[in-house]
């Protein structure tokens, strides 16, 4: 019985010892890692290192739209910013021209404008949008409005 004990606390205790170990070599391992991003971060800028704001309410997506696609009417709580990564986009403000969207330039709706935006009729786009809050979907875009001939800023 005394020799089933002993190896159940030697086995206990090389668990323990195993557990400890490897916490010890998590940390470290972890502990580097951040140092090493931190000298990185510090390497590439100049007064100080910015620092990491996530938030949960900001919506990043990249939304491909077929030719002749286009969004309904909306207006966003926060305002929204589009980008073209790819193709050639249309997008308008509510009483303004309608617009030609192409790849590389940043569109900035602010908040509560309402607009639309999508493909060209004969071409896709890629789109890459950032928002924050609420979108208040409208009614759709007419042919008449979608169709009008796009000018350039």
């Amino acid at each position: 019985m005394g020799n089933s004990d002993n190896k159940k606390t030697k086995s206990t205790a090389l668990q323990i010892l195993t557990s400890i170990s490897a916490a010890l070599l998590l940390g470290w391992i972890v502990l580097g890692t951040q140092t090493s991003v931190t000298s990185a971060q510090q390497s590439r800028f100049m007064g100080g290192s910015p620092s990491v704001e996530n938030s949960d309410e900001v919506s990043t997506l990249r939304l491909v739209f077929p030719a002749g696609v286009r969004s309904n009417w909306h207006s966003h709580s926060w305002g929204q910013l589009l980008m073209v990564e790819e193709g050639r986009g249309l997008t308008q403000d509510r009483g303004g021209p309608l617009l030609e969207m192409h790849p590389g330039e940043p569109w900035w709706t602010p908040s509560g404008r309402e607009h639309w935006h999508g493909a060209h009729p004969d071409e896709d786009v890629l789109q890459m949008t950032i928002y924050e809050g609420e979108v208040n979907w409208l009614e759709g875009v007419s042919d008449e409005v979608y169709n009008a001939t796009p000018q350039r800023p």
